[in-house]
């Protein structure tokens, strides 16, 4: 039988990239003791009142269709929030999706043909190549590097660029990084795009996940805002990951294009996790702070735990859920040593691998998990990587 050509380009991007996490949870599952460092799954959970706040609506009746831009609350709500960075904003510059992910396949969808290039920071979140292939667009990495804090740098963008170009994807706080751009570098790199007349799409969904610096978004410049997509959600911000409510924000023409491709997609979100969304927008939520006080203070936790280990190097994360670990010195790359790590410790980790060919010598670790529990996940990485290094010295005696 005959399949379509979108089976073959995404046929090793699902849960491929997931093979390590996979095998942990079976492992799991079979009564093991696995301490699982691998998934942005906010270890704190959803306020009880937004619950409060679905389960009334449903209970009101809204639970019927709703309509391929959004609901009408939730995309006042969305007006309010980003009516500081983007003046004109108005409804029509929104719709809603559910989830981020579906966000951002849907705006990709609309902007690029087979054959574009759509350039993207390397090491990147997992799901971006399968966005960037499902349409038969090329993935055009830019190289992210630790010495650089992952940081996106203009000259390496503007070498990256080709006349097939399109779309530049930004993610900040970065994942799987932690990287954060400040507002210059965002204008730097604007200019780029505005040079080669590049859609500027940027992920935005940890923005109140920072640790270090201050949250910066293209739509604070000008210039850049007619070529600029934000896509976002709730699934961070307020540990509502399952709940599956996002949106995207643009130009009026680029909505209005947009709208048949989700009402094709999806028509619209259930009016009550739309009311919830309202809800945790207008409300005043401690969420998020008290996600990036411990994670901030886990960040910290992990610097000083590797201090004294010459072969493993923490990146800089300054937001988001994780940090990277450059294991190049143990004489393994990423993916070894996720495995080894799993079956001698029983320590999950992600692989980078996972995130990009520039991330084949790191490793991502959650900062999902309590303190104590970290902490023993550190001691055990260290076990390994100690053993790694006097295997090596032994075997070069």
């Amino acid at each position: 039988m005959r399949y379509a050509g979108i089976t073959d380009r995404l046929a090793e991007l699902g849960g491929e990239k997931w093979a390590v996490h996979n095998a942990a949870r079976a492992r799991a599952a079979k009564g093991e003791q696995i301490i699982e460092l691998t998934i942005g799954e906010p270890d704190i959970p959803v306020d009880p009142a937004l619950i409060d706040v679905c389960e009334a609506s449903m209970r009101a009746g809204r639970t019927h269709y709703s309509n391929g831009r959004g609901e009408t609350g939730l995309l006042d709500a969305l007006v309010e929030k980003y009516k500081p960075m983007y003046p004109d904003i108005t409804r029509d510059h929104i719709l809603c999706f559910p989830g981020t992910q579906t966000a951002l396949y849907a705006v990709i969808t609309a902007l690029v043909d087979a054959g574009d290039g759509i350039l993207v920071g390397d090491p990147y979140y997992a799901t971006y190549e399968g966005v960037v292939r499902a349409p038969g667009a090329i993935l055009q990495p830019v190289p992210l590097s630790i010495e650089n804090g992952f940081v996106m740098q203009p000259e390496d963008l503007r070498a990256a660029v080709t006349e097939d170009s399109r779309v530049l994807v930004l993610n900040t706080p970065h994942n799987p990084t932690g990287a954060l751009l400040d507002l210059d570098t965002i204008a730097k790199l604007g200019d780029i795009a505005c040079d080669h007349d590049l859609w500027i799409v940027c992920d935005e969904v940890y923005e109140d996940l920072i640790f270090e610096g201050t949250f910066a978004s293209p739509f604070q410049i000008d210039r850049l805002r007619e070529r600029t997509i934000v896509v976002s959600s709730i699934s961070k911000t307020f540990a509502a990951t399952g709940f599956r409510s996002g949106w995207a924000v643009g130009p009026v023409e680029f909505c209005t294009k947009l709208l048949p491709i989700s009402e094709t997609i999806l028509f619209g979100n259930q009016p009550f996790i739309a009311d919830m969304t309202e809800a945790a927008l207008r409300g005043q939520f401690d969420t998020a702070e008290r996600m990036r006080r411990s994670y901030a203070a886990r960040v910290d936790l992990i610097s000083r735990e590797l201090q004294s280990c010459p072969t493993l190097k923490a990146g800089k994360a300054s937001g988001g859920m994780f940090v990277m670990i450059d294991v190049a010195d143990t004489g393994l790359d990423g993916e070894a040593f996720a495995w080894g790590l799993l079956k001698e410790q029983n320590v999950a980790i992600m692989p980078g691998t996972s995130f990009g060919e520039n991330a084949k010598t790191l490793i991502r670790v959650a900062l999902t998990v309590p303190d104590d529990t970290l902490r023993e996940a550190m001691r055990r990485i260290l076990l390994f990587a100690n053993s790694l290094e006097m295997a090596r010295q032994k075997a070069a005696v």
